[in-house]
């Protein structure tokens, strides 16, 4: 399959810093320099052309930082490109921790510690995709928040992605502890998509990993407290309360999508 490459007209207009290329073809030549190596070979030439002073602060400040690199970073063997699209080092903690607070609640269901009929699995099953989506998006997690923030791909694009790479390990651990438990999937599956979709709603407004702890706040006061205190499964959780939580993921959904660019500013790191 052949690529079509930037113009060297459009990479001469970006390496003189030009403010009237149009918004979409600036994303759209910023997206090919991600993935173009040729192209960005292309840019640093032009850049050398065309912003001499440019290329020169740029040697003189890396002539400055290569002898101290090699001493301040340790030589880490690298992580596999695909990884490093869909999962940053910050969220593996969080993910494992995930999925063992599911295997603790699987194993308090077998065993039968619970007050009453309640399934700790249920329970936590809707926030615990919460906490890796915090953890994915939180620029107290990210030294590189600034940099992710201000690629050509971020935004809604990049923070589903980390969403569904959340989703892809704790889905399928709250699947098999759900069948061993008997839970029927629809009562914690849906609670868990509308749980973390308007988490990303209201991070588009308040910031992600605040969004997440105030729902799991939320959820901890409102139905995990009563819950155990009454030794009985909460209406929320029951088949009674699915068309609830399928209208609050629909809307959710209508929310980020509807917000989509809210998540390509610095605010929704907090």
């Amino acid at each position: 399959m052949s690529v079509e490459h930037a113009s060297m007209q459009n990479i001469d207009r970006y390496a003189r810093g030009d403010t009237d290329i149009a918004a979409d073809e600036l994303w759209a030549l910023e997206a090919h320099l991600e993935a173009c190596g040729l192209c960005r070979d292309r840019l640093s030439a032009s850049v050398r052309a065309e912003g001499p002073a440019v290329a020169a602060l740029v040697d003189t400040v890396w002539s400055g930082l290569e002898p101290h690199l090699d001493a301040a970073v340790p030589h880490q063997r690298p992580r596999p490109a695909w990884l490093s699209r869909w999962v940053t080092p910050a969220m593996m903690p969080w993910l494992a921790m995930a999925v063992s607070v599911t295997l603790i609640a699987l194993l308090l269901d077998v065993v039968g510690t619970g007050p009453g009929d309640v399934s700790f699995v249920l329970l936590l099953a809707p926030v615990l995709p919460v906490l890796g989506v915090a953890a994915s998006w939180s620029h107290g997690l990210d030294p590189a928040y600034e940099l992710t923030a201000s690629v050509p791909r971020a935004g809604l694009y990049l923070v589903l992605r980390r969403t569904a790479s959340v989703l892809a390990v704790v889905v399928p651990a709250l699947l098999v502890s759900g069948w061993v438990t008997g839970v029927m999937a629809a009562q914690w599956l849906l609670p868990c998509l509308a749980f973390t979709s308007t988490t990303l709603a209201l991070g588009g407004i308040v910031g992600v990993t605040r969004a997440a702890i105030g729902l799991v706040g939320v959820w901890a006061a409102v139905i995990v407290a009563p819950t155990l205190a009454a030794s009985r499964t909460a209406v929320a959780l029951q088949t009674a309360g699915l068309p609830v939580w399928a209208l609050i993921l629909a809307l959710g959904i209508g929310i980020v999508v509807a917000r989509r660019g809210a998540y390509s500013v610095l605010g929704a790191h907090r």
